[in-house]
């Protein structure tokens, strides 16, 4: 019922729902392998997860990252790809993970520390990060972390995953925790409604 990379994702405009993204995604998996469908592995639950202002129904897009994006080395940065969603085209990893922006954060330089970033891992680069898909290359930058690491910026956003989100997932688009709300990115460089 999904491919090598089924997305996991939330629709817009719903009212708010209680609970963790990885709770949600949680019951989601046990719904499907009761109606008897395969699901992706859910992500585990944590009790700093965020709450969503989305809604609980989920569908299984198929992504469109790019099999030939290299890993990153010493020379060349992390390959920043797009994909399909239910938010439409949106930015991911090229292993497929799911990439957000933070808005409560106006400008390149990033707030996400400590606890914030455990549950929001940065997206860290070693060299310039690589376009590819439908990202723009002039909007794709880096920014230095207070730990001297670097950064992703897309269209001067930093950006980040969900710690408990598998490739292939989207799972917490329009989550509010750590005084902001999580969005995934657009190829244009702007949060997906």
């Amino acid at each position: 019922m999904y491919g090598s990379m089924a997305l996991i994702a939330g629709r817009p405009g719903g009212a708010a729902v209680d609970g963790a993204c990885g709770r949600r995604a949680a019951a989601l998996a046990v719904c499907l392998i009761l109606a008897g469908c395969a699901a992706a592995p859910a992500p585990e639950a944590a009790d700093d997860a965020p709450a969503t202002r989305s809604s609980a129904s989920r569908s299984t897009p198929q992504p469109e990252p790019s099999p030939s994006s290299p890993s990153p080395t010493a020379d060349q940065g992390l390959s920043i790809t797009t994909g399909a969603s239910d938010f439409g085209t949106m930015l991911f990893d090229d292993r497929g993970q799911a990439i957000y922006l933070f808005d409560r954060e106006t400008t390149a330089e990033p707030e996400c520390y400590g606890d914030c970033a455990a549950a929001w891992p940065p997206v860290l680069t070693t060299g310039p990060p690589q376009a590819d898909g439908d990202v723009r290359p002039g909007l794709l930058g880096a920014t230095e972390r207070k730990d001297g690491s670097r950064q992703v910026t897309y269209a001067g956003h930093p950006l980040y995953f969900y710690a408990h989100e598998g490739p292939g997932q989207v799972l917490c688009h329009d989550v509010s925790e750590f005084g902001g709300v999580w969005l995934v990115v657009t190829p244009a460089g702007t949060p997906a409604p």
